[in-house]
Formats: C-alpha cells, structure tokens, sequence
C-alpha cells in the first residue's frame, strides 16, 4: 500500500457530494421542526441542544471526508476493537435508563457503543473482504470471522438488553454479505437455524419485550398497557390528515398523549403535525440519502470504500425501514431511533460520521 498521510487534505472539499450534503440538511431541519414543536414551541430542552449537535458533527464529517481513505481502512479494525470493549464496558459501568444500560459515560457526555458499533462493523466487514476473490468470498471457511465480527457485538447489545440494537447489527452485518456476493443457499442455512432456536431465544427474552411481541400482534388487547405506544401513535398518524395539523397543533403531542415523541416517536409528530406530504417528503428524503449512498459506492474504483459507501447506504434504509414500521405499527416496538430527526447525541454524531465515511469515498472515489 503506498504510504499516506493522516492530515485531512482541504483541497479536497471541492470533491464533496453537495446533493447528498443538502440532503442531509433538509432531513436535519425537519427533525429540528419536530423538537422545536415538541418543546412547547421553544428551542429548549431538545431542538436548541439538536442544533449544536448537527454542527459539530458537521465539522466531524467534513474531516472524516477529506481525511485519505487508507487512513479509515487501516484504523477499522481498531475502531471495531475500540467499540466492542466499550460494549463490554457498558455491562460493568453502564448508566441505567429507561429499563436498559445501554449508555456509557465518558467525562462530561455519554456515549452509546451501541450506536458507534453499527459503523464500526461496517468498516470491519469492508476492510475484511476488500482484499478476497469471490472464489474466497465462497469458502464457507472464509465466513467465520466475518460470523463472529457480527455475532460479538450483536450478542453484547442483546444482553443490555437491547433486542432492536442486536437485531439491527445481525441486519447491517447480513446486508453486507449478501452485497460481497455470498450465495444465498448459505443465508437459508441461517435463517432455518434462526427459526429452529426461535422457541429457545422465547424463554430467553425479558417479559416486557415478550409483551412487546405479543402487543404487535393484538395492541388493542392492553390500549392502556403495552398497547399505550402504538396506539397513540396510530391515532396521532391519522389525524394528521393530508396536510397536517401545523406546528405545536397536534393534540396527542403537545398534550403529551405520544410517550417518547422526542426520540422513538418522532415521525408520528412530523406525520400529526405535518400530516401525509410532510411524512412522504422524510420517506423520499431518506430513501435518497440511501440510494446516494449506494450509488456513490457504485462508482468507486476502490473495493473498501464500495464496500463502506453500501453498507452504510443500508444502514440509513434499516433505520427508516424500523422506526417507521414501528410507529406504523407493522413492526414491534423496538426502541430504534431515526437518526438526523431523532434528539441524542450519539445517534446524530454517528450518522454523520458515517455519511462523512460515504462523502470520503466520494472524494477518493478514483483511489485503486
């Protein structure tokens, strides 16, 4: 590998993807629009915070993009390494908050591995497969480490326990197997012995997220229980009609009826408050982000950084895919936020980091 420098290089800003940077804006002042009405009209506690937080990770992106992308292959394995023991961290001296430890504190912020290990595991399989044939890519040999890279943190972020985290790090993970061209025979396999220990991974999970499983599947049974979340959001989704009810008019909202309308829930306001154009235009807009991630890593030259550009391209897709089903009610309640839009601060870093990942191999696009 010819040497490199770890200096980010600012000549290289004029390389950027600025439709995908104007994505990421628009779908970032929706979110923004979201917490400002969920405040009350005001920008504390959440939108004011969001804001910051978008330009510093603004900042952190534009490094990652202009920064050689050999720098980000040779630390992918560190970065995974470094993610994982924070995983392994968070279950001695995790913070304990809405019935999971799932946050880390590191000085003055807290910091979710969870979240940082979706990029890091993208990274890792890229770095991994990047120098195989797909002759090699077919040795059932060749799959172990890449198993074990999956199942490691997916098995840590379970345990916390964080069942939509876990499943969401076995879906990046299979995402990027299928991309490399491992053949499909291979993912029956799994999936039959998936199904084969379903009864035993019942008995395993905790009672509210059996009770999450069996409210997705009659949630009018317990309205004021477990069926509390989606119902709410059902009927928040439908009063927001074709145009929506205007900001700080959404009655479930603002009258605090819609539990977690900062976070887990915060497409149902854009969709009361928004109504069905303001949900279609965030469905379109991050559908895109995913499609420009994609067709960025298509055009690279570079097998690590096509890799990259696709594996977080379906990241973005997942999490839309996840948080809108659940709010829509035609997936479980599994605690997964939708980045850009969602308030945290390690969710919103991450995704940008990530998309800053996606802008680098933009710009070294022609890198062999």
């Amino acid at each position: 590998m010819n040497s490199f420098s770890f200096v980010p290089h600012l000549a290289q800003l004029k390389k950027l993807s600025w439709p995908l940077l104007l994505n990421i804006v628009a779908l970032a002042c929706f979110g923004f629009a979201a917490l400002y009405s969920a405040g009350g009209m005001s920008m504390d506690p959440w939108a004011g915070r969001q804001m910051l937080r978008f330009v510093v990770g603004l900042g952190l992106m534009t490094v990652v993009a202009i920064t050689d992308m050999r720098v980000w292959q040779q630390l992918a394995y560190p970065f995974y390494l470094a993610s994982l023991v924070m995983l392994v961290l968070v279950d001695a001296f995790g913070i304990i908050g809405m019935g999971a430890q799932r946050w880390l504190k590191l000085g003055p912020i807290q910091v979710q591995p969870s979240e940082l290990m979706k990029i890091a595991i993208v990274m890792a399989l890229a770095r991994y497969f990047a120098p195989l044939s797909t002759t090699e890519v077919w040795q059932i040999r060749r799959l172990i480490i890449p198993i074990a890279l999956i199942l490691a943190p997916a098995l840590l972020t379970a345990a916390q326990p964080d069942l939509g985290g876990a499943l969401m790090l076995m879906a990046v993970g299979g995402v990027l197997l299928m991309v490399i061209g491992v053949r499909w025979w291979k993912f029956g396999v799994v999936l039959a012995g998936v199904a084969a220990a379903l009864p035993i991974a019942w008995f395993s999970l905790h009672d509210y997220q059996k009770k999450r499983l069996t409210t997705f599947l009659d949630p009018e049974a317990d309205p004021l229980g477990a069926g509390y979340h989606i119902t709410q959001s059902k009927i928040a989704l439908g009063s927001g009609g074709i145009m929506g009810k205007g900001l700080g008019q959404g009655s479930q909202s603002y009258l605090d009826f819609l539990p977690e309308k900062h976070t887990d829930f915060i497409f149902t306001m854009v969709g009361e408050e928004m109504g069905l154009i303001g949900g279609l235009l965030v469905l379109g807009l991050y559908t895109l982000l995913s499609l420009q991630c994609c067709m960025i890593g298509m055009r690279s030259h570079n097998h690590y950084g096509r890799l990259v550009a696709v594996g977080i391209g379906a990241t973005c897709f997942l999490y839309l895919f996840i948080n809108t089903g659940m709010v829509m009610g035609i997936l479980p309640v599994v605690g997964e936020p939708l980045p850009l839009l969602s308030y945290g601060g390690t969710a919103m870093l991450t995704m940008l980091i990530a998309l800053g990942m996606v802008q680098n191999v933009k710009v070294y696009q022609d890198l062999r």
